[in-house]
């Protein structure tokens, strides 16, 4: 078969493209815009796209530009806009601007610093790192502010070594078990070898010092900054800029402008239209959805005193229901051209024995959690309500695949306090740090309610809720239970599945690898896994 380029053509093509003569090939021109342009106009000829590029896209840099323009405002296709990627850095936001970031659930990626391996104790000439926010700054109360997120962040720093000192004597070394050059699970005293008791040392010590942060994280402000890394499509980051650019806090609008300004270095045309007069008619939508909501709330709804609970099943079907659907769906696609419509009645006619046989059956095929159930599982829904503190939340938050609606940051539901915190002896440090940022936030709050959100620990305890399907509540609940998870969130975890058993015991059976049981180092054997590893590849 002759080829359909000529030797020179191929040699050109080999700058641009993995290889000129399979039909299997990547994409590999530099440029983010000719990339788009080329997958996009793929679409709307019937030329090969090494034979497009050759024609259209060599001999003129600005084809990806004009092309995207051309589409994205004459033809609207949206969908265009998602050929685009980039990887975006942010260092310095607070937790607020990064979980606003975060709450965007398609398109982007993140990763985010860990309050589990770093520790907040540094200073930046000779100042903690928080974020000094703008109109607080401003304002009378500025020095109220910095004395609060001082003091938060001196508690924890002079903490770090003593809570890592109190864990060591609470559950030693010398009672842990490890793996040694044999194989063999063995107590640390048992070890012998030099390189064991080494490689032992190493994951303990990672162990403890995981452990200590996790426990001292909740005396930190929302205002700690953090660092994260975004990936993500040019369509998703267009809309972020837009939400980012319709924020009433200064920190995010000026986000909105640095993050809109390093996209235009990579695929500007993706983004365009985030801040034209497309994109700020959809800001004034968003500020107006807001405000609506917030009318509507204050004229409707009366404040009660809120009982203290963690999580809440607020809304379900019936069991028989949800079966009938799940069922239905998972019999589908095999059924040989039987419309749904056809097949939910006679699934209805089925007894609660058939139901229960058939929902074991699926459940027997899982042999570990990666193996995701089938999306019939997705046809039934539950909504949580949940009380955590924000430390939680945040672990949480990363769950996307679901319906998650959460309200301003606040100190008057109370805060947590891990039981480590008093048994070291720092319980009135701790509870100085709670009153001081409530005393703080009760200020603030008066005039700028969502500034006053930057003040508020991570202890204190947060309003938000959860709508997710079977099969993604599968996911969250053995993922989270998984033993190296943080203490708090595994109890949530836990607290759904309780739930989801009490109401659906048959379809509970799906959920078949979630650890009810509690740890005192949760990440041992994780960091033991990861030495093995670590080992490994030396």
């Amino acid at each position: 078969m002759l080829s359909e380029f000529s030797e020179p053509e191929k040699e050109i093509l080999l700058k641009h493209f993995s290889n000129v003569d399979d039909s299997v090939f990547a994409i590999i021109t530099t440029r983010q815009v000719d990339r788009g342009a080329l997958m996009s106009r793929y679409s709307r000829t019937d030329k090969s796209m090494r034979k497009v590029f050759l024609d259209e896209f060599l001999q003129n840099e600005n084809r990806g530009e004009e092309f995207y323009n051309k589409v994205l405002l004459e033809y609207g296709d949206d969908s265009v806009a998602e050929l685009g990627e980039a990887q975006i850095a942010i260092e310095g936001l607070s937790n607020i601007a990064v979980k606003k970031i975060e709450d965007r659930r398609i398109g982007l990626s993140y990763l985010e610093k860990s309050s589990r391996y770093v520790a907040w104790d540094k200073k930046v000439n000779g100042e903690y790192k928080f974020f000094r926010e703008h109109d607080i700054m401003n304002s009378k109360f500025a020095d109220a502010y910095l004395e609060s997120c001082n003091l938060d962040f001196d508690v924890y720093s002079r903490n770090i070594s003593p809570m890592i000192s109190h864990i060591q004597e609470r559950d030693p070394i010398e009672k842990q078990k490890f793996r040694n050059s044999s194989g063999e699970e063995v107590l640390f005293s048992k070890l012998g070898n030099e390189d064991d008791v080494k490689s032992a040392t190493r994951i303990y010590n990672a162990t403890i010092k995981a452990k200590a942060l996790d426990i001292l994280r909740g005396i930190l402000p929302a205002s700690t900054l953090t660092n994260v890394g975004i990936t993500g499509n040019g369509r998703a980051f267009e809309y972020l800029l837009t939400i980012l650019y319709s924020s009433s806090l200064k920190e995010e609008q000026e986000l909105g402008s640095k993050i809109h300004r390093e996209l235009d270095v990579t695929i500007k045309s993706f983004v365009k239209r985030s801040d034209d007069k497309y994109g700020k008619l959809l800001q004034d939508y968003l500020s107006k959805l807001k405000n609506t909501s917030y009318s509507f709330g204050k004229k409707y709804l009366k404040g009660k005193k809120q009982k203290d609970f963690l999580v809440e099943l607020v809304d379900s079907e019936s069991e028989k229901k949800a079966e009938e659907k799940i069922i239905s769906a998972l019999l589908y696609e095999q059924s040989d051209g039987i419309a749904y419509g056809e097949i939910l009645p006679q699934v209805r006619k089925m007894g609660s024995a058939t139901r229960k046989k058939i929902i074991k059956s699926f459940a027997a095929l899982r042999m570990n959690r990666r193996q995701r159930p089938p999306r019939g599982f997705e046809m039934t829904d539950y909504t949580f309500d949940l009380q955590t503190n924000f430390g939680m939340f945040r672990d949480l938050h990363r769950h996307r695949v679901l319906t998650l609606e959460r309200q301003l940051l606040t100190t008057d539901h109370g805060f947590s306090i891990p039981e480590e915190i008093t048994a070291l002896g720092i319980r009135k440090d701790f509870e100085d740090c709670m009153y001081k940022s409530k005393e703080v936030f009760d200020l603030i709050r008066k005039k700028n309610p969502e500034q006053a959100q930057y003040v508020v620990n991570f202890a204190y305890k947060y309003h938000y809720f959860m709508k997710l399907n079977l099969r993604e509540a599968v996911h969250l609940i053995e993922l989270r239970t998984v033993p190296q998870g943080h203490q708090d969130y595994r109890k949530v975890a836990q607290e759904m599945f309780k739930s989801i058993k009490k109401t659906h015991p048959n379809l509970c059976q799906i959920i078949k690898y979630v650890d009810l049981k509690s740890y005192k180092l949760e990440r041992l054997e994780s960091e033991k896994k990861i030495e093995e590893k670590r080992k490994r590849l030396h």
